[in-house]
Formats: C-alpha cells, sequence, structure tokens
C-alpha cells in the first residue's frame, strides 16, 4: 500500500470556533465529534481533527489546494468578513491575492492564530 495522509490533529482555542470557521471557509459539512476532537472530513478522505488546547496554540501553516469555484467562496468569505488577508506567508500584499504558477493564492488566520492557504495550482504548477 502506498503511503497516505491519514489525519492531523489541529489544537485550538476553541475546537467548535475553529472547526465550523474552516467549514464555513471552504464549505465542507459541519465537523463530526470523534472522542475528543471535531474531526472535518476532506475531499480526499484525509480529517482535520480539531482538539481544544488547554493553554496557548502554537500557530501551523496549514495549506489547500482549491478549484477556481471554491477559491471564489474562500476568497468571497473573507472579503464579507472583513479579515485580513495576504498575497505571501510573510503577510505582505495586504488585503490582495496572489497569481502564484498561473493560479491564485490567499493567506489568512483562523480564530486560534493559524496560518490557513488557499491555492488554485499547486506549487510549480501542473
Amino acid at each position: 500500500m502506498a503511503i497516505q495522509f491519514n489525519h492531523t490533529v489541529v489544537h485550538a482555542v476553541d475546537r467548535e470556533k475553529s472547526a465550523r470557521f474552516f467549514t464555513d471557509m471552504f464549505a465542507l459539512p459541519d465537523p463530526v465529534e470523534f472522542g475528543p476532537f471535531l474531526a472535518v472530513r476532506l475531499a480526499n478522505g484525509c480529517t482535520l481533527d480539531f482538539a481544544q488546547s488547554p493553554g496557548e496554540v502554537a500557530p501551523q501553516h496549514y495549506a489547500f489546494l482549491v478549484s477556481e469555484e471554491e477559491f471564489d467562496h474562500v476568497h468571497g468569505r473573507i472579503t464579507e468578513l472583513g479579515l485580513d488577508h495576504w498575497a505571501d506567508p510573510r503577510q505582505q500584499g495586504v488585503n490582495r491575492i496572489n497569481h502564484n504558477d498561473g493560479g491564485r493564492g490567499v493567506y489568512f488566520l483562523d480564530p486560534s492564530g493559524h496560518y490557513l492557504e488557499a491555492i488554485t495550482v499547486p506549487y510549480g504548477g501542473w
């Protein structure tokens, strides 16, 4: 069997708020409670398992390949919510998107301070 990514734990200041923010931003089904986690299933079968953190959360980076239509939804929600977003991971190009590799990309923060990225073309192009 080839190695496949299955799941990861996403520590959150408020697991419910973070999981719902994520499902809203990416137009995904509601999270499902699984033990101490709120699991969000992605299209390729892996899950993000949101866990309540007992203290501070160290920010992580999570990048997602999305369709052009999904990107429109994500960017639309960012704009509707008035969230700061950036064209690059150094938080430059404030409230702009990028057009790297012939696609579109955007970086923004979730409620726990994790760096989320949505891109329409993988790094290096197709």
